[in-house]
């Protein structure tokens, strides 16, 4: 479906594919958007190789390369592998970087996805634009309903890596407390020792994610947190990966009170097992970075700048 003035805009029009990943986000935003999804024939031959068709004429349309498409915009919400974005032990890959030159590969003229593990993956596309959209910003109603009083509450980064994002939630809150979780690793997923810098005596404390993976390290600060006088203990985190079928029964019996995430994962299963466990939609943040692209726009505006 085209939407009016489409044509003088950009002279041609959006058309939206999905993938398997996440068919409920892609539907979301196609509405969004105010533009059907194409049809498309997804199959599986008996290897579990995967077969695609696209059953209507794209020519021109901002899809598709191989069927004419003039522009090509892959939206990644969760960047798989984001995570091994350097070398940390010898001959080990650095992976988030081969993801990057597949996607080039391929041919997408530009990538859009949601809080990037390491800011730096950007790099790893040498020819191709990457606009990394920041989620946090969806999470701020809900924190502002939640804890009406900012000087009550305390921002914390679980881990040095993310004091950024903890102070962009900050100072969106007008919440001038951030604290900071220091942790030694063991191996991945293994802590073997934690220190908070900041104090949270008498708060309410937000911890501040990117990634939600075993929830074993998330359950841990929050405990860590609640030993050192905090009175509240929430968690929000754009992508959660949940691995395994333990995280939800950690949360379920950690002292965390609530923990918000995104659709950028699929997580209905989840939310069946987890009272706690509530899901925000970007949808919509992904639907209007979508058409200002589209419209050739800046997106400084999603994140409250005027440029």
């Amino acid at each position: 479906m085209e939407r009016p003035g489409d044509d003088e805009a950009s002279g041609y029009v959006i058309k939206a594919l999905m993938g398997n990943a996440n068919p409920k986000l892609g539907k979301d935003i196609s509405e969004a958007l105010g533009v059907r999804l194409c049809d498309c024939e997804v199959a599986k031959f008996a290897d579990g190789e995967i077969n695609m068709q696209i059953k209507e004429n794209i020519r021109g349309a901002d899809t598709i390369k191989l069927s004419s498409a003039k522009r090509i915009t892959a939206v990644i919400p969760y960047y798989g592998y984001a995570r091994q974005d350097r070398k940390t032990r010898p001959r080990v890959p650095i992976s988030a970087s081969a993801v990057a030159q597949l996607i080039e590969t391929m041919g997408a003229d530009r990538v859009v996805t949601v809080d990037l593990h390491c800011g730096q993956i950007q790099g790893f596309f040498h020819h191709t634009p990457v606009d990394n959209l920041f989620a946090e910003g969806e999470f701020i109603d809900t924190l502002r309903l939640k804890y009406p009083e900012p000087a009550d509450v305390v921002i914390v980064s679980p881990d040095a890596g993310g004091v950024l994002r903890a102070r962009r939630v900050a100072d969106k809150l007008h919440a001038e407390n951030v604290a900071t979780i220091l942790k030694r690793r063991a191996q991945a997923n293994v802590i073997e020792a934690m220190q908070i810098v900041g104090s949270v005596d008498g708060k309410k404390c937000v911890i501040i994610d990117d990634i939600i993976d075993t929830a074993g390290t998330l359950c841990k600060a929050a405990e860590l947190l609640k030993e050192n006088g905090a009175t509240d203990v929430i968690a929000c985190a754009t992508h959660g990966v949940f691995s395994g079928g333990a995280a939800m029964d950690r949360i379920n019996a950690s002292c965390l009170t609530a923990v918000y995430v995104t659709d950028s994962i699929p997580q209905e299963h989840n939310k069946a097992r987890c009272d706690k466990l509530h899901v925000l939609s970007i949808a919509p943040l992904l639907a209007r970075a979508i058409r200002r692209i589209h419209e050739e726009k800046s997106l400084s505006v999603l994140f409250g700048n005027t440029l």
